[in-house]
C-alpha cells in the first residue's frame, strides 16, 4: 500500500525539482525526504527516481505516480470536507494567510461575522507574503489564503491549488505635487523623479518597475518599503513618488496627491485543490466576500 504522506513528497519533488527544495518547503531535513522517497520506491516496486551525482529526477514511472498523487490529494481534501458536518460541524482551527492591506481592511469584519455565526470555529490569521502562500498551503501550514496579482504581474497557476476571485481595485500614483498628465501618461511625467518601491522580489516591486518600463523608462528607486502607510509618509515628505493600490491609500497623509491609473490589483482566495466544498473553507470565503468594502469590484 502506498503511503499518502510519501506521495505528497513525490508530488512536491515533481513541482520543485530538488530534494533540498522539498525539504525547505515542508520543514524536513533533506536526508529525511530522501529516506521517505526510498521507502516509497520499495512500496511501488519500481524505480521512481534517477540519481545523477547530487541531483535526482523522476523516472517515467515516478512522473506517472506524481500525477496520480495530485488526483489522490485532491480527493482527500474533498473527503475531509464531506466529513466535517458528520463529525462535529464547523469547529476547530482554520488557518488563514493574508497580506497586510487585506488584513487591515477585510479580515476584522469577516472575523466578526464568523465569531457571531460560528463561535466554535477558530480562525487563525497569519501575515504572509503572497509569494510564500503556495508552499504554505501545500505543506498544510495554511488552509486558506488571500493573495493578489497586478496587471503587469499576473500570478501563474500553482499545481495543487485553486483560486477564486474576491475583488479588484485601481492603482494610484502617489505624489507630493499634482501631476499634470492623467492616466498612463502620469507615470511618464514622473520619469525624472526618485521612486519608492516595495522590496525587490515582491509582486508590488515588480509591478512598479514594469509599469515604469511600459511608460518608457526604468525607475530610479531611492527607497524600498513594503508598508503602504510608510510609503505614503515618505511621499508626503518629498522623498519620491510611488504606485499604491486603493486599499493601501485609504487614509493618505496631508500633502499626498493620488492620481488614478489604468492599472488594477486583483485579490483572490486560494486553497488546496479539492477543498472548494469544505464547509469551513466555504464559510470563511463567504464571510470574506461580505467584508469587501463598498465600492470595490467583486
Amino acid at each position: 500500500m502506498l503511503d499518502v504522506r510519501r506521495l505528497r513528497l513525490l508530488r512536491e519533488l515533481a513541482l520543485r525539482g530538488t530534494i533540498a527544495a522539498v525539504a525547505r518547503a515542508l520543514s524536513f531535513s533533506p536526508s529525511a525526504v530522501s529516506q521517505q522517497l526510498s521507502v516509497l520506491e520499495r512500496e511501488a516496486g519500481v524505480p521512481l527516481l534517477e540519481r545523477t551525482g547530487r541531483r535526482v529526477c523522476l523516472t517515467p514511472a515516478g512522473q506517472n505516480l506524481a500525477r496520480h498523487a495530485e488526483v489522490i490529494l485532491r480527493h482527500l481534501e474533498q473527503a475531509a470536507g464531506e466529513l466535517v458536518d458528520a463529525r462535529h460541524g464547523l469547529a476547530g482551527p482554520l488557518r488563514i494567510g493574508t497580506f497586510p492591506t487585506a488584513a487591515r481592511a477585510i479580515l476584522p469584519a469577516a472575523l466578526t461575522v464568523l465569531a457571531r455565526e460560528h463561535p466554535a470555529l477558530e480562525p487563525m490569521v497569519s501575515e504572509i507574503d503572497p509569494a510564500g502562500v503556495a508552499d504554505a498551503l501545500r505543506a498544510g501550514d495554511l488552509d486558506l489564503a488571500l493573495i493578489h496579482d497586478y496587471d503587469f504581474v499576473p500570478r501563474p497557476a500553482e499545481p495543487g491549488l485553486a483560486t477564486r476571485p474576491l475583488f479588484g481595485e485601481p492603482v494610484y500614483l502617489a505624489s507630493a505635487a499634482p501631476v499634470t498628465a492623467s492616466g498612463g501618461q502620469a507615470i511618464t511625467a514622473c520619469a525624472d523623479l526618485p521612486w519608492i518601491a516595495a522590496i525587490p522580489g515582491t509582486a508590488c516591486h515588480t509591478m512598479t518597475v514594469r509599469a515604469c518600463q511600459a511608460a518608457g523608462f526604468t525607475p530610479r528607486v531611492r527607497h524600498h518599503i513594503d508598508e503602504f502607510a510608510t510609503v505614503l509618509a515618505l511621499v508626503a515628505a518629498g522623498q519620491g513618488v510611488a504606485l499604491v493600490p486603493r486599499l493601501g491609500a485609504v487614509d493618505p497623509p496631508p500633502g499626498v496627491v493620488l492620481t488614478r491609473l489604468p492599472i488594477r490589483r486583483r485579490t483572490m482566495t486560494a486553497h488546496r485543490a479539492g477543498a472548494d466544498a469544505h464547509p469551513a473553507v466555504a464559510t470563511v470565503t463567504a464571510a470574506l466576500r461580505t467584508a469587501v468594502p463598498a465600492g470595490f469590484e467583486t
